[in-house]
């Protein structure tokens, strides 16, 4: 017998389903519930009840384990297997050991007796929907309200509509407009060789042939040919025409900008965005299928995927903790912590892999974050982590300046400033760049500590102490501990020695092989990073390429430098106007991709102008590591944004939102104090 009760149906009240076979059990329970305002409905079959769950999406199940025909644990299982985020409360009059054990095993929320109180049964059924709530997160399904038109627009994280079908008509309307002159003159510009040419800033201009345009140069690359019949009627294939070109510009632009939307709002879930980059790249012809898989397998998305399965296997064997205690033993409260360990950290992020001290540091903060809340009894303090992972990163980030060691972007422009015949030292660029870093670091700590300190629940935290305390719970050190140490010092020196042989990808992959032969990483570990964030970081490597490839990225950063006005196009006007550019596009680009594009643009116009081509190249250089306003702007982000969810409830803590009020913030406040400190500040007493 089967009876369905959907009385007071409000949108905002629980919804409930009883499975019970006693239908005068069941129907009392039911209006006992309604009285406390749930939503219920009730069958005697869990046959029918598969099908409830499956329409009308319940939040808790009440469910009976003795039952003719398909019995409680039957149906416990296909509920599961249809919707896994439905929490079922087991209720049966035959309890015992054995049937808890049973049930447990099968993800069942609670066991209760049966009758039990109807408070008590209340009391679990409020913490089963805060645990609905909890694997609804878990399971990326999006509450959104449908109430009416503007909710459904507006929608929830990860399915926003409104945003969807904006950014399918700006996509649209961008690859309809006319190709603009200035694009199509960048495209059919010719190599000549000389210095200073339009095409300088094409990514691939070292390997384009002296009289080849970039239409020309990229058709050929990515294998792009039309077939045309000819006179005779012979079938024949030839390079596309530069219209064709253009229109994959404009794709590659358009691609920018709905990623860009997507993934600071959160529309779709980013791996989805990431994903949605390939296919677009595919499907307009960007490239073809292997470029384009080719384009998503760069020496950076395996680093990052190397080093989230590397500090997986840090965390589990506990050498976090004690890599915790030497790096933040002095950081006995918050304000320590920013005023002595972020500078700390941005110094030596200007020698050393500021992704790989990132990527271990990370872990450890999320410790110290989850033994303070503990410690003041709380379930959550949003405003400690984004604090503790956010002062990480952006500290990280600006140590770039600091010196040529500090990544590949400085490389580049050493690159650039050669072929005009400038050779910059070592110390030199030390000399000129140093003096940004702690500084720019101290500012960075004061600007989190004005904004959080205050607001943080768990009050004054003492991250030494707790991090002691984390190293204190695993007693002395075992044999995969030491395991872990002498692979993490093993890739630590391939990185500092052999990165330019064999990147950085390369080098954390050999160690997690290492770590895996000496059986301290299984393949389940790796298998449990967020495999999202690397897909994200991938889809940017991607983005970038495809912008540099089809001549988008130097037509951008040239239509940037054309609209300057004239004050802002020589002198210290010119490292202001370059130092901005390149710091808007870098946070939608690979900083290395924004200096190829920008530097031959902004170099050649400071020897024009009389301006000493060191200063604006490095502004240029400078300004590309302000990425902090998204997750794809540079690894750190993406690191740090993958490591701070909740253990217990899966949640994100560390939210596209943080990084784009935040990142805007501190982007805003490094430009200041590039320009203040750095420009009419102690470069007006260094002699260029």
């Amino acid at each position: 017998m089967q009876q369905q009760l959907t009385p007071n149906r409000h949108s905002s009240s629980p919804t409930i389903l009883i499975i019970d076979d006693e239908d005068r059990f069941r129907q009392a329970l039911a209006r006992q519930l309604e009285v406390r305002d749930f939503n219920v409905l009730d069958t005697g079959s869990g046959e029918d009840a598969i099908k409830i769950v499956r329409h009308d999406n319940p939040e808790v199940v009440i469910l009976d384990q003795k039952m003719p025909g398909m019995d409680g644990i039957q149906t416990l299982k296909e509920i599961k297997k249809i919707r896994p985020e439905v929490q079922v409360i087991m209720h049966t009059g035959h309890g015992n050991l054995e049937a808890a054990r049973l049930t447990g095993k099968h993800d069942v929320f609670d066991y209760l007796e049966k009758p039990c109180a109807l408070d008590d049964l209340i009391r679990v059924i409020q913490s089963a929907r805060e645990e609905y709530a909890h694997a609804r997160t878990r399971q990326e399904i999006p509450a959104v309200k449908r109430t009416g038109l503007r909710d459904w627009l507006v929608g929830a994280h990860n399915a926003r509509p409104g945003l969807i079908i904006f950014c399918v008509l700006l996509f649209a309307g961008l690859l309809s407009m006319p190709t603009p002159q200035s694009l199509e003159t960048f495209l059919t510009s010719k190599k000549t060789g000389e210095l200073g040419e339009a095409v300088a800033g094409y990514s691939d201009y070292r390997q384009m042939e002296t009289g080849q345009s970039i239409a020309d140069y990229y058709a050929r690359k990515a294998k792009l040919y039309a077939t045309t019949i000819g006179a005779d009627g012979q079938v024949k294939k030839a390079l596309i025409g530069v219209q064709q070109v253009a229109l994959r510009a404009k794709v590659m632009v358009g691609i920018l900008l709905v990623a860009a939307i997507f993934w600071a709002t959160g529309a779709v879930p980013i791996g989805i965005t990431a994903l949605l980059v390939g296919v677009l790249m595919y499907f307009f012809g960007v490239f073809p299928a292997d470029q384009v898989a080719k384009a998503y397998a760069k020496d950076s998305v395996i680093f990052i995927f190397g080093v989230l399965a590397l500090a997986a296997a840090i965390s589990k064997t506990g050498l976090d903790r004690r890599i915790g205690i030497l790096l933040l033993g002095t950081s006995t409260s918050l304000t320590r912590f920013a005023l002595l360990f972020g500078p700390l950290l941005a110094v030596t992020a200007a020698f050393l892999s500021e992704h790989a001290l990132v990527a271990f540091i990370a872990p450890i903060l999320m410790l110290v974050y989850l033994g303070a809340i503990r410690t003041a009894g709380l379930k959550q303090d949003r405003r400690l982590i984004v604090m503790l992972m956010l002062m990480l990163t952006f500290c990280g980030n600006v140590g770039g300046p600091g010196s040529p060691a500090a990544g590949g972007r400085n490389a580049v422009m050493l690159g650039i400033l050669s072929d005009y015949g400038i050779s910059l030292s070592f110390g030199s660029w030390v000399k000129m760049g140093m003096p940004f870093v702690p500084v720019m670091a101290l500012v960075i700590a004061g600007y989190f500590l004005l904004v959080f300190k205050n607001n943080i629940q768990s009050g004054e935290v003492n991250v030494a102490a707790e991090v002691r305390r984390e190293s204190e719970k695993i007693g002395k050190m075992t044999a995969d501990e030491y395991k872990a140490a002498g692979v993490l010092l093993l890739v630590i020196i391939l990185w500092t020695t052999l990165s330019d042989r064999f990147g950085m990808g390369g080098p954390v992959i050999l160690c997690l092989v290492l770590l895996n032969i000496m059986g301290v990483l299984r393949w389940k570990d790796i298998n449990n990073i967020h495999w999202d964030v690397v897909a994200l970081y991938a889809a940017a490597s991607a983005m970038g390429y495809g912008l540099a490839s089809t001549g988008a990225a130097l037509w951008l950063a040239s239509g940037f430098v054309s609209i300057l006005p004239d004050f802002l196009k020589s002198g210290t006007g010119l490292c202001i106007s370059a130092s901005f550019i390149t710091g808007v596009l870098t946070n939608f680009m690979s900083d290395g991709a924004t200096v190829a594009a920008v530097g031959p643009i902004t170099v050649p116009m400071a020897t024009l102008s009389a301006t000493s081509p060191i200063m604006v190249g490095l502004a240029t250089a400078f300004s590309s590591s302000f990425a902090h306003m998204l997750i794809i702007g540079t690894p750190n982000n993406a690191i740090v944004y993958s490591m701070a969810r909740d253990p217990e409830t899966g949640e994100q803590l560390l939210t596209m939102k943080d990084f784009l009020v935040h990142g805007f913030a501190v982007f805003g406040l490094s430009l200041t104090v590039l320009w203040l400190w750095v420009f009419f500040g102690y470069w007006q007493l260094i002699s260029f």
